[in-house]
């Protein structure tokens, strides 16, 4: 049962009748389609007009664009609707994850690491303000998972760290933020990523936690966002075997994903957590989900089981068909199909969607753009990056360095990534201003068997590694590849011992685990070009390091340390 009254809908009488009489009103198709947040790509007002019209959809996504483009299409969408859409983006980190232009202000471990809350407020306030100026209404942030297993390739610099109560000092900060701004939170990724070394992305993980444990950690956590008032949850393809045996009262002997499993929705989240508001799937093309069971059944039965909304799709026109034929033959019931569009219509409502549907403020006016990277918050950014960058060591007292001690330096960019490029030209750029000679390191072949330790010494005076290994999905490790082989030419930090040797990380930070020989190992968690001026200020002596690291970088390991 829904109460419209209470955390986190809070209705009054008004807006309660505004989702009963426009359930009252929908047809069939009416209902089925509330329950799609396709990916929409295109911008073209008669296809949108079409789409909407075909299929009815509840909430939408698209991917981050310009600004002005985003804007302009979500106004299309909204007044082509006749119930108002749940506009989604992707908001960790920052404006940019709906309008490009809009503020980087950091990962979420950044953010962690500065070890003030008052971080996780302005990026819930960044990402959400900048998101509502292009008409966004529904971000899927924050990410309160909890960073337990350093080999998880896509989790990492997504969270808060490995600390319960700081994801959820972090977690409820965000949430307050949010809400100010009018967005509705989507906290992800219940049960909890972080745990297994595997990407739900690609096949369905395994959050392998006792009861007991789980209780004491992510049980907290949602506890703790449901009672701050999050409007909604990802459930993500992440199976909790110890709860499923608790509710079976028997070893289950398969692996069922959260978004299939009426216990974890109905049962844990619903009944023992008390949550009371909207329940969306993680995306649903992903492998973790596909593969657990056949589509044309997993699609009504995933509503069935206890989620309400069914995010993305393979193909929209082939799901639409299996959630009506689902629905024909009884897999999805009528009670859950009501229970669930009544909910995605009181979220709606308790945004005021519908108010604002009435006098056409669904999408601001075009000068809302103007809070796109504006001066405020470009200097709330500045601020977390000077705060956030974290010394992992320096056990060689390397730093400060200096173009007097430091002239020629041989700088690598480890990782193969579209940033890349952005990311060298940068340090490259800055070095050079500050005074350095810059060598780029070029891919050797087996002439390097001719060189020598005291050649190297008369080339350089320092080796300086960026690892620029970002969290992206279908990557299944986030480890680091070394072009040569063994410690021949210079790809590898064999030299620790002959010659000074920086390691920056502008991404994961667990590279000691591939690179412990190295004495001076610094950790930025992104690469945003905060970050990156931050860490030129700090290792040029102009600013003090001031980040206080949210995991182990260690990773558990002694020999890590030295």
């Amino acid at each position: 049962m829904i109460d419209f009254k209470a955390n986190p809908f809070f209705l009054d009488d008004e807006k309660i009748r505004w989702v009963e009489e426009t359930y009252d009103n929908m047809t069939l198709d009416e209902k089925i389609g509330q329950l799609f947040c396709p990916i929409i790509f295109t911008k073209d007002k008669q296809e949108l007009e079409n789409f909407i019209d075909k299929y009815h959809i509840g909430g939408m996504l698209y991917r981050e664009g310009p600004g002005q483009e985003i804007r302009d299409a979500h106004k299309i969408l909204q007044e082509a609707s006749k119930i108002p859409l749940l506009t989604a983006s992707n908001l960790e980190y920052g404006g940019n994850g709906s309008a490009v232009e809009g503020t980087y202000y950091g990962r979420q471990m950044l953010v962690a690491a500065t070890n003030d809350t008052d971080s996780a407020y302005r990026l819930g306030k960044i990402s959400c303000k900048e998101g509502a100026a292009v008409g966004v209404n529904w971000a899927f942030a924050p990410v309160v998972d909890i960073d337990r297993n350093y080999h998880n390739p896509i989790m990492n610099v997504r969270t808060f760290g490995d600390d319960v109560q700081r994801v959820i000092d972090m977690g409820t900060a965000y949430i307050k933020a949010a809400k100010e701004e009018g967005v509705a939170t989507a906290v992800k990724h219940f049960p909890g990523d972080g745990i297994d070394e595997r990407d739900q992305h690609l096949l369905t993980s395994v959050n392998s936690l006792p009861v007991s444990k789980w209780d004491e950690s992510y049980g907290r956590i949602y506890k703790a966002m449901i009672e701050a008032g999050t409007l909604s949850i990802m459930a993500g393809h992440i199976a909790l075997p110890s709860y499923e045996d608790f509710y079976e009262g028997k070893e289950v002997d398969k692996v069922i994903p959260a978004t299939l499993s009426p216990n974890l929705l109905k049962k844990l989240l619903r009944d023992k957590l008390g949550f009371n508001g909207l329940i969306t799937t993680d995306a649903t093309p992903m492998v973790g989900f596909c593969c657990a069971c056949d589509r044309e059944t997993a699609v009504p039965m995933t509503i069935e089981s206890g989620c309400d909304v069914f995010l993305f799709n393979r193909n929209i026109d082939e799901d639409y068909e299996y959630m009506h034929r689902g629905y024909e033959k009884g897999i999805l019931s009528d009670a859950r199909l009501e229970e669930a569009v009544k909910r995605i219509l009181a979220t709606k409502a308790a945004l005021g969607l519908n108010t604002k549907k009435k006098k056409g403020t669904l999408v601001p006016d075009e000068d809302a753009l103007k809070v796109l990277n504006c001066k405020e918050h470009d200097s709330w950014a500045r601020e977390c990056a000077d705060k956030g960058v974290t010394l992992v060591k320096d056990t060689q007292n390397l730093l400060p360095i200096s173009p007097v001690k430091h002239k020629r330096i041989l700088l690598q960019i480890l990782g193969e990534y579209e940033s890349n490029d952005r990311v060298q030209s940068f340090f490259v750029d800055n070095l050079t201003k500050e005074g350095f000679d810059v060598t780029v390191y070029v891919k050797e072949g087996f002439e390097v068997m001719d060189d020598s330790v005291a050649k190297l010494k008369e080339r350089y005076d320092l080796v300086m590694y960026v690892a620029n290994i970002e969290t992206a999905s279908n990557h299944t490790v986030a480890r680091i590849n070394w072009h040569t082989m063994f410690g021949l030419g210079t790809n590898m930090p064999w030299m620790v011992y002959e010659m000074p040797v920086m390691f920056i990380s502008v991404g994961n930070p667990y590279h000691l685990l591939d690179a412990p020989m190295v004495k001076t190992f610094i950790n930025g968690y992104c690469n945003s070009e905060y970050v990156m001026s931050a860490v030129i200020d700090k290792i040029m002596g102009r600013s003090p390091f001031k980040g206080v690291s949210p995991i182990d970088p260690f990773c558990g390991r002694q020999d890590l340390r030295f």
